[in-house]
């Protein structure tokens, strides 16, 4: 079977799953269904953690004889690194080979160096369609990851100060930072960090969920009040750009649901098989 041959195979999209926010699921539907739109899978599924259609139940119904489940996680954290694969019974090779199939695990979507392209159509999109009166150069901009940083495990930081590294490498940005939720720099260091007046920043997250569209509008200087009257009526909760602490700011969607994140999907599925056939 060739490397790109995946008509015998079936592909499993993951998600972490909620039932405190609707938006949560949605990247894993988008993506399956733009992969099954394809035809490059016997069939692409979706499933989940913690919402239904849970894992275990879907893998229960797939016949293909290889099977690849692509966890959309931003980082190889505790859950989506050790715990989801244990329960799944696969090795520290991350596959496992039963007697009428094989199960191949993914690493995450959000370690592909892929993403540093996803992140930079995010930027530029937010800023082309939100001119004030003209898109400010991105030279004249800084460029800020937002993601999510937890001090319970080191690996939850790397990807944003990964992608910060590749970004600055590009010098398309006067510069470029990560900032996070749960760990230092925080969210509203992003005022301190910036030296230039323009600044856009991305929701280093797979969903439009609870932090993008609450938590982090509301710390980059935004009511609570108004953020939440503008969702209630539809609106997206920040007004791009706003102008704050003396510079003007651009937010743009989160990068898991930007329509290029099936590439990295695929190129996450290739490195997989390849992997599993050096075992």
């Amino acid at each position: 079977m060739g490397n790109d041959n995946f008509t015998n195979a079936a592909l499993v999209l993951l998600g972490h799953g909620t039932d405190r926010n609707e938006n949560s699921a949605a990247p894993v539907f988008q993506h399956a269904a733009e992969l099954r739109r394809r035809g490059i899978f016997r069939e692409v599924r979706e499933a989940f953690w913690k919402q239904e259609p849970r894992i275990e139940s879907v893998l229960a119904g797939i016949s293909a004889p290889e099977i690849f489940i692509a966890p959309l996680f931003v980082s190889e954290g505790y859950f989506g690194g050790q715990l989801i694969p244990a329960a799944l019974g696969l090795g520290q090779s991350h596959s496992a080979r039963h007697a009428a199939r094989t199960l191949i695990y993914c690493d995450p979507v959000g370690t592909h160096d892929g993403m540093t392209k996803v992140i930079l159509s995010r930027a530029g999109e937010v800023l082309k369609q939100f001119p004030f009166p003209r898109a400010p150069k991105p030279s004249d901009t800084t460029l800020c990851i937002a993601g999510h940083g937890t001090e319970k495990n080191e690996n939850s930081r790397k990807p944003a100060e990964r992608q910060v590294e590749l970004i600055r490498a590009q010098n398309i940005y006067a510069d470029a930072h990560a900032i996070f939720l749960e760990e230092n720099p925080r969210i509203p260091d992003c005022y301190r960090l910036a030296q230039t007046k323009n600044l856009v920043i991305v929701p280093f997250f797979i969903s439009d969920g609870l932090h993008t569209q609450e938590d982090i509008p509301v710390l980059l200087g935004e009511t609570k009040k108004n953020v939440e009257q503008r969702l209630a009526a539809g609106r997206p909760a920040w007004r791009n750009p706003t102008e704050k602490n003396g510079k003007l700011v651009w937010y743009a969607s989160a990068v898991g649901t930007a329509p290029d994140l099936a590439e990295v999907i695929l190129e996450r599925v290739r490195e997989a098989r390849a992997a599993a056939l050096r075992y």
